[in-house]
């Protein structure tokens, strides 16, 4: 059976997601077979396996920085908020419940099996399981129903550290508190503790360090210094999009022509990530846009994904959005949707079965020639296939051009005689469909692959297509290869995490010498 550590914070976006991959990619660096553990996680970023199952992206992240493929047995609960007070919970992969937190409280019970067979087959596999906590073990609300935390830890006999954010201020008290909030039995297995996101300098902190480790009687494993990273989000901490942006939102080049790609920020906007890659291109800014305003500038307008696209369809009307969207492009601009943004482009969205609201039928933008009927079921698959050569302007110079990504979304989308297919798909299973449509202008298209921009060449051909409609320079993506890219990125960021924790101690925790 696998050896362990467990990574808990003091609350969410303290960085514990990051830590753990860090932790993956330092001890595959050492040789172990390593993988990561999150018993459940509550995010709208997910993943779609080899297998089909969902999981949380942030648990793919983890993997990926462990050179292993994702399995859901790294996240056997995943909870999708659809709503203020209802989320859809996903088992091992599969959607089981749509339930209102009271009522997911009650079924917990049910589920402390399948998350102890999921940790134990996973360590069957592996030498060492890096396990993530989810908030704070400090919810004493909810202490007696705990699965994710102490629970966890107490389920598998797992050394904890417990991880504080100074960048949100009061770093030592919220790790004191923390900890003194928990029952003596689970104090003792808080091993030591870590400061993150550390700007300043390090003499003036010692002193305080110095004096919380004499109150716990627990040691500082180290302090993390805050770092940019081009890796996915911490899972859930959506409150980052506000400033998710690589480069200067309406940086301008020396020429002028910079293209400004703005990503509309849905209530219920999931798998954002799709958009990381044109932040990486030259010449290209991205902006995660919370008001109509911060569309006047945009020459690409992405909708994207949505778990509740009807409500978020609302929200765009109410929010002054949709009129921002018929300026843009009744000024020259360009419009793409992906997954729940495509369906919004269409003329009509049927929810007969009431999955997303009451309502049964809503009006779509009305750019493609599409018509949503949501059902039951929900698709997840991982896909590839080719662009079409179908006459697309944005896809032209892509025609043949192979993809990868996966699916998520309820529901399918009905092409009327106007539309023509984008993309022809190949599932796992080998099954063939066509996906995706575009206007017959040309300026507006959609496509239900997540990750279809994750190649570099694909994005930066969109991005030109838009440069030679305003008569700007192409650009290059040059040698940029994005899975390369992120793989540098892992390594960085492990070098960062190794040099600032005293890792003697992390390895004796883990091996219990």
């Amino acid at each position: 059976m696998a050896k362990n550590i467990m990574v808990q914070g003091t609350g969410s976006s303290v960085g514990k997601s990051l830590i753990v991959a860090g932790l993956c990619r330092i001890l595959k660096s050492a040789g172990y077979k390593v993988a990561p553990f999150k018993a459940q996680n509550m995010s709208l970023n997910s993943y779609i396996t080899a297998e089909g199952g969902e999981m949380g992206r942030a648990q793919v992240v983890q993997a990926e920085a462990s050179g292993i493929e994702p399995s859901v047995l790294m996240n056997p609960i995943l909870i999708k908020p659809t709503g203020d007070m209802s989320s859809q919970v996903i088992v091992l992969g599969k959607v089981y419940w749509q339930l209102g937190a009271e009522e997911y409280y009650k079924v917990v019970p049910e589920l402390v099996e399948t998350v102890r067979r999921a940790y134990q087959e996973l360590a069957a596999q592996y030498d060492v399981i890096v396990l993530e906590g989810a908030g704070s073990p400090a919810e004493i609300n909810l202490y007696h129903r705990d699965v994710v935390n102490m629970g966890m830890a107490r389920m598998v006999d797992a050394p904890v550290v417990l991880v504080g954010d100074i960048e949100k201020g009061g770093v030592f008290a919220s790790i004191f508190g923390t900890v003194s909030l928990l029952p003596e039995e689970d104090r003792k297995r808080v091993k030591g503790w870590v400061i993150n996101k550390f700007r300043g300098s390090l003499p003036i902190l010692e002193p305080g360090i110095k004096d919380l480790e004499r109150m716990m009687g627990i040691p500082c494993l180290g302090v993390i210094p805050h770092v940019k990273l081009a890796l996915d989000e911490e899972d859930g901490a959506i409150e980052l999009l506000d400033n998710r942006t690589a480069i200067p939102v309406f940086r301008m080049d020396e020429t002028g022509q910079n293209t400004v790609v703005a990503v509309i920020r849905l209530p219920h906007i999931s798998n954002f990530t799709d958009f990381d890659v044109f932040a990486h291109l030259p010449d290209t800014s991205v902006v995660y846009a919370n008001h109509p305003s911060q569309l006047e500038n945009a020459d690409i307008v992405i909708l994207p994904g949505s778990k509740n696209t009807i409500g978020d369809l609302t929200y765009l009307e109410n929010a002054g959005f949709v009129e921002a969207i018929m300026r843009h492009y009744r000024e020259g601009g360009f419009i793409i949707g992906v997954c729940g943004g495509y369906q919004m482009l269409g003329k009509e969205i049927h929810d007969p079965h009431h999955t997303e609201s009451q309502q049964e039928k809503i009006k779509g933008l009305g750019f493609l020639d599409i018509v949503t009927v949501f059902a039951p079921q929900k698709t997840t698959a991982q896909v590839q296939g080719h662009f079409l050569p179908s006459g697309c302007p944005w896809t032209k110079k892509l025609a043949r051009r192979h993809f990868r990504g996966y699916e998520i979304h309820m529901g399918v989308s009905h092409l009327g005689p106007e539309a023509r297919p984008l993309l022809c798909c190949v599932k796992n299973d080998g099954s063939l469909y066509e996906d995706g449509t575009f206007s017959t202008d040309g300026r507006v298209l959609g496509s239900y692959v997540h990750g279809l921009f994750d190649d570099p060449v694909i994005a930066a051909e969109i991005v030109n297509h838009v440069r030679r409609s305003r008569g700007w320079q192409e650009i290059s993506c040059g040698s940029l290869d994005y899975r390369s890219a992120k793989e540098r990125e892992y390594q960085r960021w492990a070098d960062i995490v190794a040099a600032s924790l005293d890792m003697d101690r992390v390895f004796e925790l883990i091996f219990r010498r």
